[in-house]
């Protein structure tokens, strides 16, 4: 791949005692081909095991990773394209609610790329997140902190002070027992139940993708009752952004690039 651009994919077990997997990688491809990357889909990794930190930091884009285990600290750092897939073995018997499938602050800083995670993440989610889409099936404590712009859909439960220091992008949390109001920080976002057209395409688009990347029973009985689901969700934005809108899905990759993005959306960034 990096020699011909040929289309290379491959299985690969993982240990915990492997870290930083894929950014040797991205280097290289950014040293030779500079910020274009590669050809969509030039380069799928397959991983079964446990990761250890920092899986998928900086990865360019082009690059798909997909973990079928779970992971521990600081996945998707410095995210610059890539797309991440983080899925228990077995998903039908696997997945539990509440499962925590991968550790803290993951997507720290990310630019770019998106990530899809079928089960919960923990504490400071998408921490200086400033340009990546992710879905995941809940957070701990400070999710989107001191986040500047992307979009985050969270189909689970969060921990308290979501938002703080938040003064762009989007948030998205599934709410049906009514508690958001309590976890955000009101100081920096306010959150709504009214979703413009533009907001349920894109809810739905989102969790057909995560679906598509994990195979979530979670959010396939989300989905099979959409109208139900739809009433639960609450958009979190930072004061002074309410009329923001949430990326659209780029028909032509499975990778977001800053040149794709709205630029009123992007300009806070």
């Amino acid at each position: 791949a990096l020699e011909h651009g040929k289309s290379v994919e491959a299985n690969v077990p993982i240990r915990n005692v492997d870290r930083t997997v894929g950014t040797i990688l991205g280097y290289e491809i950014t040293r030779r081909y500079g910020g274009a990357g590669l050809p969509d889909d030039t380069i799928k990794l397959h991983f079964r095991g446990s990761a250890g930190q920092s899986f998928g930091a900086f990865v360019p884009r082009r690059v798909s990773m997909t973990l079928e285990g779970d992971a521990n600290d600081y996945v998707g750092k410095g995210l610059s394209g890539g797309e991440i897939i983080v899925r228990p073995r077995q998903m039908a018997h696997a997945i539990r609610p509440g499962q925590v499938i991968a550790g803290n602050t993951l997507l720290y800083g990310a630019t770019s790329g998106r990530l899809f995670a079928a089960g919960q993440v923990g504490e400071r989610f998408a921490v200086r997140l400033s340009g990546a889409l992710a879905v995941v099936e809940g957070a701990g404590d400070h999710a989107c902190e001191y986040m500047t712009a992307g979009t985050v859909l969270l189909l689970g439960p969060v921990g308290r002070n979501l938002g703080a220091g938040m003064s762009g992008g989007l948030a998205y949390a599934f709410d049906p027992g009514n508690v958001l109001a309590r976890q955000v920080n009101s100081e920096m976002v306010g959150i709504s139940s009214d979703l413009s057209s533009e907001d349920r395409a894109w809810l739905k688009e989102a969790c057909r993708r995560h679906w598509e990347a994990t195979a979530s029973p979670f959010v396939a009985a989300l989905v099979d009752d959409w109208t139900t689901t739809l009433r639960s969700i609450r958009k979190v934005t930072p004061h002074g952004l309410e009329a923001a809108l949430p990326v659209p899905w780029p028909a032509e990759s499975r990778t977001a690039t800053p040149r794709q993005r709205p630029e009123r959306v992007w300009r806070v960034a």
